[in-house]
């Protein structure tokens, strides 16, 4: 088997001590497998999560973490329809990604333009298929909605404002420095709010007096649960895609109790009768199961990138000696939209 190289996570904790770049071999696809030469991987939070060890989904120590790649197809394995050999892609992984080589499934591969540059491509996988499945096909935004996007600067709630500007919603959108606001303010925001500064739901309670939000997008979770239920319209759908809260703590007993106590408790009968909805989003879990949606959802947001609809914003394209820095900037919230690891 040909030599190639990864990064894998080998210890918990600081960035710059748990990376190490091992040898590894190059595999032959399996059936319905693609096997890519990585140009480039995109870095998560939840990539964040799982190198302090709170993160449920990650595999034993060691592993290469990574959820997608930009590459070209070395090769196919039977029954591979819609990519071949040396077509520059983009690929779900569900890990595996830091790697000059990876594997992939075959449905959660999709061609992209030549000259689409390694920032957009990587933004189009996880987070603007993470925005796309959540607010299109889960919560379904409509016309004249009004909804609440938390962390709005990140590269998820990037594309989520850029979604929900095309479907003509209202947007309120959250962020934690006024550089952040004027960000999203750019990107269609129509109303901006620093959570170090106000209380985003007393804020949102003074603008709209009686009425409340339709839609709320949160990646926190904890204490901003229950305070978004609070400003939930009757009909409303607040979709959950992250815990990022639970960043920083130690994974006890004690921690995990808190944690749930933050988040409340609630009855079914309480959502039946204001007629809501609480939405969970794990990507990992739907690529698990239906693989061809992740597929669907990446030919989507292709398709709308370039119509000119969505417009991904990158946070920064580092050298792959650089990713230890580039994961301290992603775990401090000091940088807006996607960050990309380059290989030299």
């Amino acid at each position: 088997m040909t030599q190639s190289e990864a990064y894998f996570i080998t210890q918990k904790g600081d960035a710059n001590q748990a990376f190490q770049l091992q040898k590894t071999e190059v595999k032959a696809p399996h059936s319905g497998e693609v096997l890519i030469e990585v140009e480039a991987f995109g870095l998560n939070y939840a990539d964040v999560m799982a190198r302090n060890g709170l993160y449920n989904d990650a595999p034993p120590l060691p592993y290469i973490p990574g959820y997608e790649v930009v590459g070209r197809v070395v090769s196919c394995g039977e029954g591979v329809s819609g990519v071949r050999p040396n077509d520059r892609v983009l690929a779900f992984t569900r890990f595996g990604g830091y790697a000059r080589h990876s594997l992939a499934d075959a449905r959660a591969v999709r061609v992209i333009p030549a000259n689409m540059n390694v920032g957009t491509a990587t933004a189009l996988a996880t987070q603007y298929c993470t925005a796309y499945y959540s607010a299109i096909l889960m919560a379904n935004i409509q016309e004249e909605e009004e909804v609440l996007i938390h962390a709005a600067a990140g590269g998820v709630g990037t594309a989520l404002i850029q979604l929900a500007k095309w479907r003509k919603c209202s947007i309120y959108g959250t962020a934690g420095s006024d550089e952040k606001l004027e960000f999203i303010k750019t990107q269609g925001a129509n109303i901006a709010i620093n959570y170090r500064k106000e209380d985003y739901e007393k804020t949102i309670k003074q603008l709209k007096g009686k009425e409340r939000i339709d839609v709320v997008f949160n990646p926190i979770g904890g204490k901003t649960f229950k305070k978004d239920q609070r400003i939930l319209s009757w009909g409303g759908r607040h979709v959950l895609f992250g815990v990022s809260t639970w960043s920083g703590s130690k994974g006890n007993i004690f921690d995990k109790l808190k944690l749930v106590w933050d988040f409340g408790f609630y009855h079914p009968l309480g959502l039946l009768m204001k007629s809501q909805s609480t939405i969970g989003v794990n990507m990992l879990r739907i690529a698990d199961v239906r693989p061809n949606t992740i597929g669907q959802c990446m030919e989507s947001v292709i398709q709308l990138q370039q119509q000119g609809i969505l417009n991904p914003h990158s946070g920064g394209v580092f050298n792959d000696v650089e990713l230890a820095k580039a994961h301290t900037l992603l775990e401090n919230r000091s940088t807006m939209g996607k960050l990309t690891i380059k290989w030299t």
